[in-house]
Formats: C-alpha cells, sequence, structure tokens
C-alpha cells in the first residue's frame, strides 16, 4: 500500500488507538490521512471496516509521509517494532500511549529525542477519559498543542513538568478506573446482601457515582466539605464512614495508590533494560 496523503501512523490498532482515531475523525481529520500499522490482519480489517482508515501490516513508504507517529503497541513488543519502523520516521514527532516504557529508552531506539509520553486511561474508549502528558524538551510548544488537540475529544489532559510524576499518574487515574469497578461491584454485593436485585444494586451504584462526581466537579468547594455535608452525626452516612475509617479503608486506599506508584517505576525499570 502507498499514500501520498499520510499525516498521522499509529503503530499498534488497539484499544486505546481506536479511540484516539474516533476522537480525530469527530474533529473533522480525514480518514485517508490515517495510517494504522498492525500485524493482526483481524484488527486491519476492523479498523477499515469501521473508521475507514489506511492499514498496513509492517512499515512501508507511506510511513515516511507522517508527521506524527502515534506508538500504541504493547510496552514488551516497543523493541522489535521499533527496530522494524524507526528507520522509516526520522523525522516524525513520536508520541508514546505505552505504560511503563520510558523516554530515555524510547529515544535510544528510536534514534530521536522528539517525543511526547501519555498515560491515558479507559475512559477515553467514551469520551470521558484524562490523560498525563509529559513531553521531552526538544519538543516545541507548537507541537504540544498538537498533541493536546488529539487528546481533546477523548477527555481531559494534565501536562507534568517531571517525567518521574507519570508513575504518580499512573497510579492515580491510570488504574483509577478499576478502583472505581472495584467499590461498584463492594455496592452491588452490598445491595443484593441488604435483599435488592443486583441489577437494581447496579443502577442506584452507577448513578450515585456519576452523580457525585458531577456535583463534586462542578462545585467550588473540596471534598471534604461536600462530604460532610451530606453527613448528619449519628445519621446513616455517619455510622457507614465510622466503620469504614474504624477498618482502615482511606489509609488502605492510600497505601494502594502508593503501591502503584512503585510498581510503575520499576515497570519502567523492566521495561528499559
Amino acid at each position: 500500500m502507498n499514500s501520498p496523503s499520510i499525516d498521522i501512523a499509529f503503530i499498534g490498532g488497539g484499544n486505546m488507538a481506536t479511540a484516539i482515531i474516533g476522537g480525530l475523525l469527530r474533529q473533522g481529520r480525514a480518514a485517508a490521512n490515517i495510517l494504522v500499522i498492525d500485524p493482526v490482519a483481524e484488527q486491519r480489517e476492523r479498523l477499515q471496516t469501521s473508521l475507514g482508515v489506511q492499514t498496513a501490516a509492517g512499515p512501508d513508504t507511506a510511513l515516511s509521509q507522517a508527521r506524527t507517529v502515534v506508538w500504541a503497541v504493547k510496552p514488551q513488543q516497543f523493541k522489535e517494532a521499533a527496530a522494524a519502523c524507526a528507520a522509516a520516521c526520522p523525522q516524525a514527532l513520536h508520541y508514546s500511549v505505552m505504560a511503563g516504557l520510558r523516554t530515555d529508552d524510547m529515544a535510544r531506539l528510536l534514534g530521536t529525542p522528539r517525543i511526547v509520553r501519555a498515560m491515558p486511561n479507559t475512559p477515553a474508549l467514551v469520551g470521558q477519559g484524562v490523560t498525563g502528558v509529559f513531553a521531552r524538551p526538544e519538543v516545541t510548544a507548537e507541537e504540544k498543542a498538537d498533541i493536546a488537540r488529539m487528546i481533546e475529544p477523548t477527555g481531559q489532559h494534565v501536562w507534568v513538568e517531571r517525567e518521574a510524576d507519570l508513575d504518580a499518574v499512573t497510579a492515580l487515574s491510570g488504574s483509577g478506573p478499576a478502583y472505581v469497578f472495584y467499590f461498584i461491584e463492594a455496592m452491588v454485593q452490598a445491595a443484593e446482601d441488604m435483599g435488592l436485585s443486583a441489577e437494581q444494586g447496579r443502577q442506584l451504584a452507577l448513578a450515585t457515582f456519576g452523580g457525585a462526581t458531577s456535583l463534586a466537579a462542578q462545585s467550588t468547594d473540596s471534598p471534604a466539605t461536600l462530604r460532610e455535608r451530606v453527613t448528619s452525626k449519628g445519621g446513616t452516612t455517619h455510622a457507614a464512614l465510622t466503620s469504614m475509617e474504624a477498618a482502615g479503608v482511606k489509609a488502605a486506599f492510600v497505601a494502594a495508590m502508593c503501591a502503584a506508584q512503585r510498581r510503575a517505576g520499576e515497570l519502567g525499570d523492566e521495561f528499559g533494560r
């Protein structure tokens, strides 16, 4: 396949790449200007059928035209993918959505320091994600603005000044959806234990999380103040929160995120070997 009009190329065509491509198309980017390189035939067929983008099983001359290359493979696959693709796109800006892989290691394998590294989360698939983003000094302000526009349809973004801060972002928001799902699971289980159906529990839990999050986002008050407003001493909420405090839930939750941050750093060390 050869195309004279490729503007952005994706190495890997999984869920996160699909979410970003969908956002680009909603912004008005032409599908014909987007190339996805993926060795899996079923993945390429899905992307061609659902999004209309160009696809290829491996690097070809079209890749050399891309101004931006988005790396969306599994981190452990990057070394092999970089060996195959790097020579075809020496002038491109590289944007990584691979968890854990540090830009120093990417730069060594790609032969360029012009790299932006991001930590998105899965709500990006429905346009409600939040992405932590770090740019190396060699990336221009205009290029950072281009990356911000690319992220915009998938949700919010937060720039960090130090790449190490992405480990904290990973622990907080990257892994964060799993924490929310974990609490929803607990609420559904409690609903059933108290005599409601699982579906009733699910509806109540989802609406409660969604509503509380929206209220917190729209309020200028701190989460602590909002919590206090619905906690009457001696009431039901007070009983629940007192039970959680006695069980050390908040301390355990904070410790869990610190554990996730440490593991993110360890993974960066492992992937850099």
